[in-house]
């Protein structure tokens, strides 16, 4: 189930590692039913009984501060009416066999109750690494960090955990200290981090202070495009610029719209398109009619899957503006789709790509022009295009699987 970047390199990537001949149980909180089960073993949380009273929750028995319940008790009830609902649960089959197991609802998403999510998927996650066999536990970002290391505690095996983002990428300094906490600890626990680019192995390194040979650089890659592309059929005069990413501090929105209103001051003939969502994007939709530019922009909230790949074949220029990017797989699915991109140099796809304008993400200057060059000069947008299309065909998901497997079989060898 795509949400975002993290799922599509999950998904590229376990995919890659399966054609290589491993075996891959993936482990997650929440089934939306929309997922491809065709090349690994697909485990729902929400499917797994927690039973408190087993041997490997021992740890959390003796220091257990509480334990939420979903009870039958209601304020003022008789005894009589308690038990005539219990006969009711009885019979609909909403009892459990005992008082100490439960089965949790995620919500799948960024919630409220997310911290409390993050530790009953760790709980979860033990019970799972108990009932299977395996070699090697892979845990993707924070969120599965705690989960990781108990299925490390429970069955010995080593951990490794795959940094796809921190905490200073999606907060800058003003970093969450509960998250920097949880990453930390994972980092901390971890018998090898990986990391999607050199810029994030450099954050890890000095910003959690993990030794250097502890933490190794696997990029990223694109899915083949051998598939036939969802495509639509170009219908305006125009030419379309387009950002597709979360509209969040770290994608850096605004520094697309400035530049944007740059280029409309010399061409008014531009759409720009600003497709995701995120906290920024009301703010983002006020900068805009401020400025004046409202007819030409367009939001379209969340893409995925084929409106995608349609939404580049409407562009002529593709702009990752990013603050501080991990990696950044759009630009290789622009250019899969033959759009020149332009990319910040604070990004881990920059050290990859070749066939693309880098400018940093402050500069609105330097982006304008880039833009406007790309959209003015057919030649150099043609090269660009075809040189970087030819590119992005190297950059591939079973690359990054052979380098994975490498270094699978080095932990795994370290531990037997």
């Amino acid at each position: 189930h795509i949400t975002g970047g993290l799922g599509t390199a999950c998904y590229g990537l376990t995919n890659a590692m399966v054609n290589l001949g491993m075996e891959v149980l993936f482990v997650v909180p929440k089934v939306y039913g929309d997922e491809d089960q065709n090349f690994l073993r697909l485990v729902n949380c929400e499917d797994i009984t927690l039973d408190l009273r087993n041997q490997i929750y021992e740890s959390y028995r003796n220091h257990l501060s509480y334990l939420e319940v979903n009870s039958s008790l209601v304020p003022y009830q008789t005894e009589e009416e308690y038990f005539a609902l219990i006969d009711d649960m009885r019979k609909e089959g909403r009892m459990k066999d005992h008082l100490y197991s439960e089965n949790f609802r995620f919500s799948g998403g960024y919630g409220a109750n997310l911290y409390q999510e993050v530790d009953r998927y760790a709980l979860i996650a033990a019970t799972i690494a108990k009932e299977n066999t395996f070699d090697i536990i892979h845990a993707h970002d924070w969120l599965t960090y705690k989960a990781g290391i108990e299925a490390k505690r429970v069955s010995g095996k080593p951990l490794v955990i795959h940094v796809h983002a921190t905490e200073f990428d999606r907060s800058g300094e003003n970093v969450n200290s509960h998250v920097y906490g949880i990453e930390k600890y994972g980092m901390d626990n971890a018998d090898l981090i990986v990391c999607v680019s050199n810029w994030t192995r450099d954050i890890v390194i000095n910003r959690y202070h993990q030794p250097a040979g502890k933490v190794v650089t696997v990029h990223n890659g694109v899915e083949s495009c051998e598939e036939k592309q969802a495509s639509l059929p170009k219908t305006l005069n125009e030419k379309v610029v387009t950002f597709l990413g979360r509209v969040t501090y770290q994608k850096g929105p605004e520094y697309f719209i400035e530049a944007a209103y740059k280029v409309l001051q010399k061409d008014k003939n531009v759409r720009f398109v600003l497709a995701g969502s995120g906290d920024m994007l009301n703010k983002m939709i006020l900068r805009v009619a401020k400025l004046g530019i409202a007819d030409r922009f367009h939001f379209t909230g969340f893409l995925k899957g084929k409106e995608v790949d349609q939404m580049f074949s409407l562009s002529d220029v593709y702009v990752m503006p990013s603050v501080s990017e991990p990696f950044g797989i759009s630009p290789l699915e622009a250019m899969r789709s033959n759009v020149p991109v332009i990319i910040s140099k604070q990004s881990g796809v920059s050290e990859v790509l070749k066939n693309a304008l880098k400018v940093d993400f402050w500069d609105i200057d330097a982006m304008a022009d880039a833009i406007y060059a790309l959209l003015h000069y057919p030649a150099l947008a043609k090269m660009f295009a075809i040189e970087g299309k030819s590119e992005v065909e190297t950059i591939r998901w079973d690359n990054a699987a052979k380098l994975l497997k490498e270094f699978y079989e080095l932990e795994i060898e370290k531990n037997s």
